[in-house]
């Protein structure tokens, strides 16, 4: 039973940090990175690992490569050796030189958009051959997915189209193990991918906190006749690419089946809801446009104590509990005790892991043995479902951190610590949440909900 005080008062606005520049990853990181990956493909008798890449599915591809192949589809054989080639289609063979790692070109027409030239085409099974897959004992494949099902092999399980899985197996001796390495990127208890270091989090938290200004200047322009096309330009920020669909809605969502903002007006007493997500972070909100509790829709008299409060409290308590050490099940468990699943709906993952993706993986699922870890970038992510109310979102993205790691911020990126104090201190000494000593505050609007979005002065804090 949550015994959490939840109270929606006179609250100050989050303090945002405008002209933060993007921090690059520095050669010393991508380095790291390829020993991370070199490392878990020795303990596991990997000979090598085929990584494949598209625009959505691109993020293991580009941990290595520092690109991914935009348009395109791409592949990345890493060695057990160290020794790493690229295959590439006709728009995206530039890059190569580019790679952040050193590579060795290949050229495959396949890849490329339809009807483009097939120049220098050969097979893919020919292609793979020169590379040397046929010499390989145990390959594994990485698409983007790690498959956990209970029922049947995971491992023989694959997301990368056919032709090229047809081809590879075609190529490979009879004798040799193929099975899905992308276990080896981002299993939460010892995925190369899960944890980062002072500079991933520097490059990381750019985008974390442009996402979390564009949602607050989004719900401060919520009022009556605004367009939800209006309310999406807030939600993009200095050309950055979106990891998720830009969501600036109001009323009844997903009418024809649209994802999209439309020329729809923002109406008092309609819910709204909001997300931008770029590399690093995500922010979301879901609330009414009111201003108090006399306009909410007659059937939703009691949307505060049914569904904000309980929710925010889940959020206090994630923020306030969590710990490196903690085993994934018992984050679930709790929040499951705090934010009772059948009275409340939810049934994803409350928090998961992210990067240049929104949703990498999570080790907090029931029963989970995966430890939270040091340099872990997690998204707070529950989603409670009351039928006949509208939801609630607070999600926002923070980083575990070890003292050890938080002194590694302090000293090599000293304008991060300061904005990463001062977000403390609001959840603190504003918002009374007893945060735990191990989170850092990647975004700055993290725990900030204001259910009524036009009450701008009012928020909910413990």
């Amino acid at each position: 039973m949550n015994t959490k005080v939840i109270q929606l008062k006179a609250t100050a606005s989050p303090r945002q940090f405008t002209d933060v520049v993007p921090v690059p990853l520095s050669d010393a990181t991508m380095l790291e990175r390829k020993n991370k990956v070199l490392a878990r493909m020795k303990d596991e008798g990997f000979d090598a690992i085929l990584i494949y890449a598209d625009k959505e599915h691109g993020g293991n591809f580009e941990y290595l490569t520092g690109f991914f192949p935009r348009f395109e589809e791409g592949l990345l054989l890493l060695e057990q050796s160290g020794k790493a080639t690229v295959i590439l289609g006709n728009e995206n063979l530039k890059m190569a030189s580019y790679s952040r790692i050193p590579v060795t070109l290949k050229h495959c027409p396949f890849f490329s958009l339809p009807n483009q030239p097939m120049d220098n085409e050969v097979s893919l099974e020919r292609l793979f051959m020169d590379i040397g897959l046929h010499a390989f004992t145990k390959l594994g494949l990485v698409g983007w997915k790690m498959f956990t099902s209970a029922y049947g092999n995971n491992k023989k399980l694959f997301d990368l189209p056919s032709f090229i899985v047809d081809a590879v197996r075609s190529t490979l001796p009879a004798a040799s193990a193929l099975e899905n390495a992308a276990h080896l990127f981002i299993r939460g208890d010892s995925g190369a991918r899960t944890t980062n270091n002072e500079n991933e989090i520097a490059h990381y938290e750019y985008g974390a906190n442009l996402a979390s200004n564009c949602i607050l200047n989004a719900m401060n322009a919520v009022a009556p006749g605004i367009r939800e096309t209006e309310l999406g330009n807030y939600l993009s920020a200095e050309g950055q690419y979106p990891t998720v669909v830009t969501i600036a809605a109001t009323g009844q969502r997903f009418d024809k089946a649209n994802f999209f903002p439309t020329d729809k007006q923002v109406e008092r007493g309609q819910p709204v809801s909001l997300t931008a997500g770029f590399k690093g972070g995500l922010s979301s909100r879901t609330g009414f446009a009111v201003a108090d509790e006399s306009e909410l829709p007659a059937n939703q008299k009691d949307y505060l104590d049914r569904v904000a409060k309980p929710y925010f409290a889940a959020v206090a308590t994630w923020l306030e509990q969590i710990r490196i050490g903690m085993p994934g099940g018992e984050m679930y468990a709790l929040i499951e005790k705090v934010l009772d699943k059948e009275r409340y709906g939810w049934h994803l993952n409350p928090g998961h892991l992210s990067a240049d993706e929104e949703w990498m993986s999570s080790p907090i699922y029931s029963g989970s043995a995966e430890t939270l870890k040091s340099g872990m970038i997690m998204q707070i992510d529950i989603i409670p479902s009351v039928p006949g109310y509208t939801g609630v979102s607070a999600e926002e993205s923070v980083a575990l951190a070890d003292s050890t790691l938080q002194d590694k911020i302090q000293t090599a990126y000293p304008e991060l610590w300061e904005r990463i104090v001062t977000r403390r201190d609001y959840l603190r000494d504003e918002l009374n949440i007893h945060l735990s000593d191990d989170v850092i505050p990647l975004s700055n609007s993290v725990a900030y909900l204001r259910p009524f979005l036009l009450a701008q002065d009012r928020a909910l804090s413990c």
